[in-house]
């Protein structure tokens, strides 16, 4: 067969890889697909940066990405970011093109947009990639589950994050020191903001939650909450309770105000038991803790960012769009049958963490369970220590409430008299009462 062309947008860490991996294994990619892949062109802003060192053929390059994506059979986007990836991918569907992306901020932002775009052309849009790097995860949630029923989707899919509250944890470091320390090997950007803040896990979480309940949910519809205020204290916490402190995306299929389903979706700090297996997720690995009606509990772990990994997950979804470009039809397209409504934070039902330095003299205990009390907030465990300056500690965790209680309750007590500071606030996820 005459040879499918493949226009690249974007030469960074990602597009470097893949095009080294389009050329090196070529006869082996020709042999998956049917036909060969022909790397016609990669889209650059500015020519004159020399990449031969990385193994791209100079002569590939150009600044002409509307050009490009107009002769193209796959285009593969990997520059990010919302335009101009929105405008020349919606052109190479215009002109015919399957598209792959890896652009998680742009499918949570508008991924109805180009869903329906695909549509009306009749092509292909993959982007497992945008979501966990070199871990299949998209494509089982989309396809291999598809016949099942998915209730929760938990997971950690920022490995920057994970490897800042994992030193915190092993080392006592405190979390700037911390955040240093990732930059320093690479895995935090010069300004670590998306990251930590908590921006990349809720585009992601996003992704996740529209494929598992079949609902369009945008990284608007997401609680975020990042890790900046996680403290040494707080992780030190999570020790005493038997517990890690892991930046969760959580996405779960919950009762709404009328009984009916609804959907929750957020990504904040948590305490989880060391039993849990995300606890064991160390440095800046990723995974994703998926349960289902009737698969049951399911685990995906894997290197979730860097150019190789993410490249594979790339190349995966070109093999895929390229045969359908050889033996006809297309791959699924969005599925937003279910149309759930979201569930706001303040109705969503979670467990908190709460420390509290305290006035040492009696009746402590009974005016801060009262005011649990007044708010309808079972507690679980008391316990009562001193810090290292002698003062008194108090250490509650709650049953689970909505979290529009417990945070009224926390802003209650942090008015006591006998409250002289709220220490520290975690949620807690993962154990028996969610």
């Amino acid at each position: 067969m005459e040879p499918l062309k493949v226009a690249l947008l974007g030469c960074g860490v990602v597009g470097t890889e893949v095009a080294r991996l389009l050329t090196s294994q070529a006869e082996e990619l020709t042999a998956r697909v049917g036909a060969p892949l022909e790397l016609t062109g990669i889209a650059v802003r500015r020519l004159g940066r020399d990449r031969g060192d990385l193994g791209v053929d100079p002569a590939l390059l150009t600044t002409d990405a509307d050009a490009l994506v107009a002769r193209a059979d796959v285009v593969v986007e990997v520059i990010g970011g919302i335009e101009p990836a929105r405008a020349l991918i919606l052109r190479a569907m215009e002109h015919g093109a399957g598209v792959v992306t890896a652009n998680k901020a742009l499918l949570a932002e508008d991924g109805p947009t180009l869903f329906e775009a695909a549509a009306k052309h009749g092509v292909d849009l993959y982007y497992e990639a945008s979501v966990a790097g070199a871990i299949p995860l998209l494509r089982p949630l989309r396809e291999s589950m598809a016949g099942d029923r998915v209730t929760r989707v938990l997971g950690i899919v920022n490995g920057t994050t994970n490897y800042v509250l994992d030193k915190m944890d092993s080392t006592g470091a405190g979390f700037a020191e911390a955040v240093e320390q990732a930059q320093a090997l690479g895995y935090a950007e010069a300004d670590p903001t998306a990251d930590v803040e908590g921006f990349d896990a809720a585009a992601k979480a996003a992704i996740l939650a529209s494929l598992a309940f079949h609902t369009r949910v945008s990284a608007a519809d997401v609680h975020r909450e990042g890790i900046t205020e996680v403290s040494a204290a707080d992780v030190r916490a999570a020790q005493q309770q038997g517990c890690v402190v892991k930046l969760l995306a959580i996405c779960e299929r919950v009762t709404g105000a009328d009984g009916g389903d609804a959907v929750s979706v957020r990504v904040h700090p948590a305490m989880l038991p060391l039993t849990h297996p995300l606890a064991g997720v160390r440095e800046a690995y990723n995974a994703v803790y998926v349960e289902a009606e009737a698969a049951g509990q399911l685990m995906f772990y894997g290197p979730g960012a860097g150019g190789r990994p993410t490249a594979s997950a790339v190349l995966g979804d070109v093999v895929a769009v390229a045969r359908h470009r050889v033996t006809g039809g297309r791959g699924p397209g969005e599925s937003a049958y279910a149309d759930l409504p979201l569930l706001p934070m303040r109705d969503v039902r979670t467990r908190y963490h709460v420390r509290l330095d305290v006035a040492d003299r009696p009746g402590v205990l009974a005016q801060v369970a009262g005011v649990f009390a007044k708010h309808g907030v079972s507690i679980e465990t008391v316990q009562q220590r001193q810090d290292d300056a002698g003062r008194a500690v108090l250490v509650v965790v709650t049953h689970t409430a909505p979290d529009a209680a417990l945070s009224a309750t926390v802003d209650e007590l942090g008015e006591l008299d006998i409250v002289d500071s709220v220490a520290g606030v975690l949620r807690v996820e993962g154990g028996d009462d969610r």
